[in-house]
């Protein structure tokens, strides 16, 4: 009988339990339940993204060999407006401007580099982005814009890339002061072993050292 009474207690307790939180436990588990099925679903949805865009990307590289300028035009377009959060859309980005570039096609290269800078969230696909495209302004003149878009942050690995591009378009405005020190800053900036950093410092002596 004394097994009995407690069962029944330890019966009345839960239906007393129940009957308080029952209603709240029920929507925490489907809240629970829901929200690992929103994650499982998401990561489904991440793998097979990745997979169409690889596989996108591979279609680029083939047209970009084929110099089929419409194709890569038009893989670009279709890869940037479906796969926008992918890193193969920021590789598709350098791909095509690189392409565009070999070809003349300077206005394609700008606006690809563009979107790269704009849109990527890899920080190193952007640097890499504004910093071709600094170059694209160097040889067109405009040393303004050149400036513009090498100002703000890089990443450290960058930064001798950065100052020596800025020295470049010092260099072309005449502004052999700005130059001179942009230089130096970029072979301060630069790894010891690079052999970039000799062609920086072949820069620099040309116009005078520092």
């Amino acid at each position: 009988m004394a097994y009995d009474h407690a069962e029944q207690e330890q019966l009345a307790g839960l239906k007393s339990w129940w009957e308080r939180y029952g209603n709240l436990a029920t929507w925490l588990l489907i809240i629970a339940l829901a929200a690992f099925a929103a994650w499982k679903g998401w990561a489904y949805y991440q793998t097979k993204q990745a997979a169409q865009a690889a596989q996108l990307y591979e279609e680029l590289q083939t047209a970009i060999n084929a110099k089929d300028k419409e194709k890569v035009a038009r893989v670009t377009t279709d890869m940037q407006s479906r796969f926008a959060g992918t890193a193969y859309a920021q590789m598709t980005g350098l791909a095509a401007a690189k392409s565009a570039f070999d070809a003349g096609d300077f206005q394609t290269a700008k606006t690809q580099l563009q979107w790269v800078a704009d849109k990527a969230r890899n920080e190193e696909y952007k640097a890499i982005a504004r910093i071709r495209l600094s170059g694209i302004l160097l040889d067109e003149k405009a040393y303004d814009e050149g400036l513009k878009v090498l100002s703000g942050k890089f990443p450290a690995e960058f930064a001798g890339l950065v100052e020596d591009r800025k020295g470049d378009i010092f260099v072309a405005q005449n502004k052999l002061d700005e130059a001179r020190a942009a230089y130096q800053a970029a072979i301060e900036k630069t790894d010891a072993r690079s052999a970039g950093r000799q062609l920086i410092q072949i820069k620099l002596d040309a116009i005078g050292g520092a």
